[in-house]
């Protein structure tokens, strides 16, 4: 039997999940180097308004629902008020979270069908249809950029 030849939507997938992945790992790694990160997660200053922790448990939140619950109709129901309002998660519970959403993204975008990346994503967000692959690039833009955040939070935090 022949190897099957790769398509260029195979190739999108593998990358589109590596980026994921890697952002998902860099993520952990942000929380991990708080210095005491039990404590420093959750603090606030002056003009940022956003914890560590919130932000993180946003993005565990987004992923959940977007890749979770509308795609992999998995049951997950989100409460996006709760992402920026509860406190004092425990760092491992949030290391464990990542690691349910790795796991979730590895097995659900290769599942889906070619031609459905290029069809309407399946909910209407932000007012507008747009394909699944494009709102999956948007998702994995909304986890680099709260990434950022965390980052420049650790680095205010740490100071």
């Amino acid at each position: 039997m022949l190897p099957q030849a790769t398509t260029h939507c195979n190739i999108f997938i593998e990358s589109l999940c590596a980026l994921f992945i890697g952002n998902l790992e860099q993520l952990q790694e942000e929380l991990e180097a708080y210095t005491e990160a039990e404590d420093q997660l959750w603090l606030t200053k002056g003009e940022i308004k956003n914890s560590a922790g919130n932000l993180a448990t946003h993005l565990l939140g987004n992923l959940n629902h977007f890749i979770g619950a509308v795609l992999a109709k998995n049951g997950y129901v989100r409460d996006r008020k709760a992402e920026f309002a509860i406190k004092n998660v425990p760092l491992q519970e949030l290391i464990s979270e990542i690691d349910r959403v790795k796991s979730l993204i590895q097995e659900t975008l290769p599942q889906i069908p070619e031609a459905d990346w290029g069809a309407p994503y399946p909910i209407e967000v932000f007012g507008k249809p747009m394909s699944t692959a494009y709102f999956m690039q948007h998702l994995l833009s909304h986890l680099t950029y709260h990434r950022g955040q965390i980052n420049y939070h650790r680095r205010l935090i740490n100071i």
